[in-house]
Parts: structure tokens; sequence; C-alpha cells
């Protein structure tokens, strides 16, 4: 069993943010609520309904959409398939909608709507995942890992762009191992170690102890 006695909620138009070392725990947690592992006790609630037995693509069509970590496009679809698979839910006006505003967000995806989805650099299949997600009805947008493996100036690319989500009030889970970039863009936060959550509340309450930063935090 990876986690245990893990419990937190999250309110529509908030950021929660999962933070913790490599190995703690933080994906297993994503992938329960997203219907990618199974759960053995407790229940996965949304919008009040329980949605522990559904399967994943139950789940997204409810409005839950995942950036899964390390990306994972399609590799052997262009860009603009990929969006559009992200999409097929959507009517054409909707959807041409949803695709002009992930081009606003990431104007590279635009330059390369063509090119194969394995042709990309690391930075930019993270900009394909995350568009992916949106460009369905998104309601939660569960977020894993997206600065692992990208230089710094991409890291606070990506960072600049949750930030303009959380301005339009999506409801944003992310989990993260750059605590300083989390808790920048966070309402509230998580700390998961050993498979278990041993510290939560709002952001800037732990920011503002001394004891809190240096012990679980790393600041």
């Amino acid at each position: 069993m990876a986690v245990k006695n893990v419990s937190f909620s999250l309110n529509e138009g908030e950021l929660l943010a999962i933070v913790g070392a490599n190995g703690a725990g933080k994906t297993s947690v994503l992938n329960a609520i997203m219907g990618l592992v199974s759960v053995h006790s407790g229940k996965v609630i949304f919008n009040g309904v329980d949605i522990t037995n559904l399967k994943p693509w139950e789940r997204s069509r409810m409005g839950i959409s995942i950036v899964p970590e390390g990306a994972r496009p399609f590799a052997d679809m262009t860009v603009m398939e990929n969006l559009q698979i992200g999409a097929m839910m959507l009517d054409k006006s909707e959807a041409r909608r949803k695709m002009e505003w992930v081009f606003e967000l990431f104007p590279r995806l635009a330059e390369r709507k063509k090119q194969l989805a394995k042709t990309l650099s690391g930075g930019e299949k993270q900009m394909l995942a995350i568009g992916r997600a949106l460009v369905g009805r998104v309601k939660l947008l569960i977020m894993d890992e997206v600065s692992l493996g990208l230089m710094p100036l991409l890291v606070t690319e990506m960072f600049n762009v949750i930030k303009k989500l959380k301005e339009e009030r999506l409801t944003i889970l992310l989990a993260e191992q750059n605590t300083r970039k989390a808790l920048q863009v966070a309402d509230e936060v998580c700390v998961m170690q050993n498979g278990s959550i041993i510290l939560k509340g709002k952001t800037q309450e732990l920011i503002d102890s001394e004891q809190i930063r240096k012990a679980y935090l790393g600041i």
C-alpha cells in the first residue's frame, strides 16, 4: 500500500499543493483521485458525488483532467491531434474557442501545430500535456510534477501559466517537489512523507512559522 491516512478537501476556485520528496506518495494520491489506481479504503468525493468506483474516463467526463508526471503526450500524433483528443466531447465552436485559449497560453504550441509530439522538447511536451488537459470541460485540473526535468526558465514559465489559470478561478490540485514554486501559487498546502500527510494548512500560515519552514518546507 503506497499511502495511508490521506484526507484533504479542495474548494472550488482554489489551488491546493501537495509537496514532499520523491517517493512520498504524491503521485499515488493523484492517480487514486483520477481512478488510475484502486482505493483500498476511504472515498473520493467530487462535487458531492462519490466517484470512488468510477472508471477514469467517467471521471474525465465529469470534468476531472490530469497532467501526468512526465507529460506523456501521444508521441506519434501532431500537436493539433493531441489537442483534438482533449476536446473530443466539445462541439466545434467550443473546441475552437478552447484551442485559441490554449494557444494564447502557449504560443509555441501554435507554432508547432503540425509537428509530431515526439519531436518536441521537454518543455514543449509539458505545455502540450497541460493544453490537452485544458481543452476539455475541465472543472478540476490535476497537475503532477510540472517542473520535473525542466530548466529554471521553463519552470518559471510553467508557474506563470498556473498563476493565470488560478486567476481564472480554475480549481487546481498540484503535486510538486519544487516547494518554493508551489508555495508561490497555492492557497493551501499538504506536506507528505512516507505515504502520509504530516502537515496541512493555509499557505501563509505555514510560511509564517519559522519552525515549520525549516522542518518541513525546506525554506
